[in-house]
């Protein structure tokens, strides 16, 4: 028997799920270690780590949001342990 799950999204199947949340994660760049501890987390595989010249970090990456999948649920912002990423009202 295996142990433990991989999800695979399939981006062109899924169905848009960022228009009804009322929140949404904004990542404070300056204290995003990009550790992408969030992008596992994820339940709408909505986040993604990307190179920004603005990272303030030794990897260059931060945590980046695809807002038409993201559904608001807070869960990245819970478990960010730079506590970089919170929710705000769209």
């Amino acid at each position: 028997m295996e142990k433990g799950a991989v999800i695979k999204h399939d981006l062109k199947k899924a169905p848009k799920t960022g228009d009804w949340g009322y929140m949404s994660p904004k990542v404070d760049k300056s204290r995003c270690s990009g550790c992408a501890t969030c992008v596992p987390f994820c339940p709408e595989a909505a986040i993604s780590m990307v190179k920004d010249p603005e990272a303030k970090n030794n990897k260059g990456e931060v945590s980046s949001f695809d807002y038409d999948f993201c559904k608001g649920c807070g869960v990245c912002s819970d478990v960010c342990p730079m506590k970089a990423i919170t929710m705000q009202k769209k």
